[in-house]
């Protein structure tokens, strides 16, 4: 084919589909559907239970628990934004920072800290997203109970897959994940 021939957007692809309307290669994440549909996510007018009452109620494998504590828990994000994405969760069914106790705040504070400390260990994460949208006005997605984001970040990870494509890539699997970063907290509290 000459360069003013024209093709077909499934040729432009790479297949012979001629539904296909550009020539973006996908990746799919079926898994993220669920949440974008609101399934599984507790409101004021449904009987969803709170995930993060449920989960702890469990075995931490299966539930993505990385470490529990006497108020708080973490736990990898089913959603998240990047690999290690953690969330730091009260007990307590509590929607507000403010309704922490000192007990609570402190060891809310002593898990972000002890997250950091072994998201490095096993990713050499240089930066950190730390933080929590309080209420649903401020983008809180479950915003009845508490939680913290722990997001490491890398040099270039913000390239142009979330900025052209809306699309981020995961490169490990959350049970492995999970697995790597409670070694990594059980080594940090160890020292």
């Amino acid at each position: 084919m000459t360069s003013d021939e024209e093709f077909t957007p499934g040729q432009i692809a790479g297949v012979d589909d001629p539904g296909l309307a550009d020539m973006w290669q996908r990746l799919w994440t079926p898994h993220r559907m669920p949440y974008l549909r609101g399934e599984n996510r507790p409101t004021a007018t449904n009987d969803v239970p709170c995930p993060f009452c449920k989960v702890p109620q469990g075995d931490d494998v299966e539930g993505l628990i990385v470490a529990r504590g006497e108020h708080t828990y973490a736990v990898l994000n089913l959603y998240p934004y990047t690999s290690g994405h953690l969330l730091i969760c009260p007990l307590r069914h509590i929607p507000d920072y403010t309704d922490l106790s000192d007990a609570e705040t402190a060891e809310f504070s002593d898990f972000t800290q002890t997250a950091m400390k072994a998201l490095r260990l096993v990713s050499n994460a240089p930066g950190f997203n730390i933080g929590m949208n309080q209420g649903s006005a401020a983008g809180a997605g479950i915003a009845a109970h508490l939680h913290q984001h722990v997001v490491p970040r890398w040099n270039g990870d913000a390239n142009f897959m979330p900025i052209v494509a809306r699309t981020r890539t995961m490169p490990a699997l959350l049970e492995t994940t999970r697995e790597l970063v409670a070694q990594a907290w059980q080594r940090v509290i160890g020292q």
